[in-house]
C-alpha cells in the first residue's frame, strides 16, 4: 500500500455529546501543529488492533486540535465500540491528514440537512456560513431530544437551526420544510443514512431542484458498490503491465495482489483515498465520492469499488 501522511495525536478529552455519541478531542503528539482543514473534511483513524475508520472533523474554527464525534453502533465489534469503551484520555492514536471530498459549495443560499450523526460535517459548514454572514438554514432530524449533539454550538446559530424530532411526529415523511419549496440560487447539502438521503433527494427533485444543486455524504455505501460486473483489463501507464479484473474482484484488490502501490482506507468507495487518474477507457463509477462533474469527465476512478464500461482502463500509475 502506498505510504501516506500519518499524524500522531494524543486524546486530551473524551465526553458524551448526546445519547450514544462520544466527542473526542485530539492534539498533536509533537511540536508540529495539526494540518488545517476545510468544512466537510474527514480523517482516517487507525485502530491499534487493526482497521481504519473514517470520521468527519467537527472542530470549531478556533480550535488548535481536532474533534471527532463517534456514534456507537450497536452492532459494532471494533471501531466505534473500541473508541467508546476502551480508548482513554492520554492514549495515542494515528490519523491520516485531512481529506475533503465533501466541500461546502459556493451558493447565494445554502440549505443543510442532517440526520443523526450526519450533523458533524454540517455543523462546521453552518458555522463557516454564519461567519461570512451567508444565507443558510440547518435542518437536523433526530428521533428523541436526548440524541442532540453540540447543543451549545447550535444555540449560537440561533434561528438558522431547526431541529425535527420524529418522536413528536416531525420527520421528512410527515412534513416537508418550506425551505425546500424554493430552489433558485440555492445549494442543498445533506448527510445521513441511506433511507433519509433517498427520501430527501426525491422530495427535492419533485420540487424542481436540479441534480447539480445536490451535495451529499452517506454513512454507508450504496448497494451498487458491492455488485459485481463483467471482467475487464487495467493497464499501468508507467510500465505497460496489464491485469485482468474478474467479475467478483476489485481493481484495488487485483493491483495489490500484483504488488502495485496504491493507497487504500475505507475500501467502500466513501473516503477517496484511492482515487486514481484514468488516461484511457471509460470507468463505471460506483463510489460515493466523485461529483457528477468529476464522473462525467471520466479522468479518474475510485479503485476500491468502481469498474469499467470499456474493455480496458489505462491508469495513471
Amino acid at each position: 500500500m502506498m505510504k501516506s501522511t500519518h499524524l500522531a495525536v494524543t486524546v486530551i478529552a473524551k465526553q458524551s455529546n448526546g445519547a450514544g455519541n462520544l466527542l473526542l478531542t485530539l492534539e498533536s503528539a509533537s511540536d508540529q501543529p495539526l494540518p488545517p482543514f476545510t468544512p466537510g473534511a474527514h480523517i482516517d483513524v487507525h485502530l491499534p488492533a487493526g482497521g481504519v475508520r473514517q470520521y468527519s472533523l467537527c472542530s470549531p474554527a478556533s480550535a488548535a486540535g481536532y474533534e471527532i464525534c463517534v456514534r456507537l453502533d450497536p452492532a459494532s465489534t471494533g471501531g466505534s465500540r473500541w473508541l467508546h469503551q476502551q480508548l482513554n484520555v492520554g492514549d495515542a492514536l494515528t490519523l491520516s491528514a485531512p481529506r475533503n471530498h465533501f466541500p461546502l459549495p459556493d451558493a447565494p443560499r445554502t440549505l443543510l440537512f442532517a440526520a443523526g450523526i450526519g450533523l458533524t460535517p454540517l455543523l462546521v459548514m453552518a458555522e463557516a456560513l454564519a461567519g461570512r454572514q451567508a444565507e443558510f438554514m440547518l435542518h437536523i432530524y433526530l428521533k428523541h431530544h436526548d440524541e442532540l449533539a453540540f447543543a451549545t454550538r447550535l444555540a449560537q446559530l440561533g434561528e438558522r437551526v431547526v431541529i425535527h424530532y420524529s418522536s413528536e411526529g416531525d420527520s421528512l415523511r410527515t412534513r416537508i420544510p418550506d425551505d425546500l419549496e424554493t430552489s433558485a440560487n440555492s445549494a442543498l447539502v445533506a448527510c445521513g443514512p441511506a433511507g433519509f438521503m433517498h427520501h430527501l433527494q426525491q422530495q427535492t427533485l419533485e420540487r424542481g431542484w436540479q441534480p447539480y444543486q445536490w451535495h451529499s455524504e452517506r454513512f454507508n455505501p450504496a448497494a451498487s458498490l458491492i455488485t459485481a460486473g463483467d471482467s475487464f483489463d487495467v493497464e499501468i501507464a508507467s510500465s505497460g503491465a496489464r491485469y485482468t479484473v474478474g467479475q467478483a474482484q476489485s481493481i484495488a484488490g487485483v493491483l495489490e495482489a500484483a504488488g502495485i502501490d496504491i493507497e487504500l482506507s475505507c475500501e467502500q468507495g466513501m473516503c477517496g483515498a484511492c482515487i486514481t487518474g484514468v488516461l484511457s477507457g471509460e470507468p463505471d463509477h460506483r463510489d460515493e465520492v466523485l461529483s457528477p462533474k468529476e464522473r462525467a469527465a471520466n479522468d479518474c476512478i475510485v479503485l476500491c469499488c468502481s469498474r469499467a464500461r470499456s474493455p480496458l482502463l489505462v491508469l495513471d500509475l
